[in-house]
């Protein structure tokens, strides 16, 4: 995301897209770090996010989850 030359080379664009916060990156660990139930992944990260969405009172969340198969699922959450 923030080098210019992998994004003007790579993917095309005219400049960085901008920087991550490290510190809201993944904070509480992924869906092992959670436990991963099988075929409740889904409902244990999204629990999991509502949850800390609920312990700030406010704020937004991104999810992705691994479907198998080489698919996956993205999802936004916000309070």
């Amino acid at each position: 995301w923030e080098s210019e030359e992998y994004c003007r080379t790579k993917l095309k664009r005219p400049g960085p897209l901008g920087s991550i916060d490290r510190e809201k990156l993944n904070p509480k660990g992924g869906s092992v770090a959670l436990g991963h139930p099988f075929a409740a992944t889904g409902a244990r990260i999204v629990g999991a996010l509502a949850k800390q969405l609920a312990e700030r009172g406010s704020g937004r969340g991104l999810i992705s989850i691994c479907t198998a198969g080489g698919m996956g699922v993205t999802a936004i959450l916000e309070r």
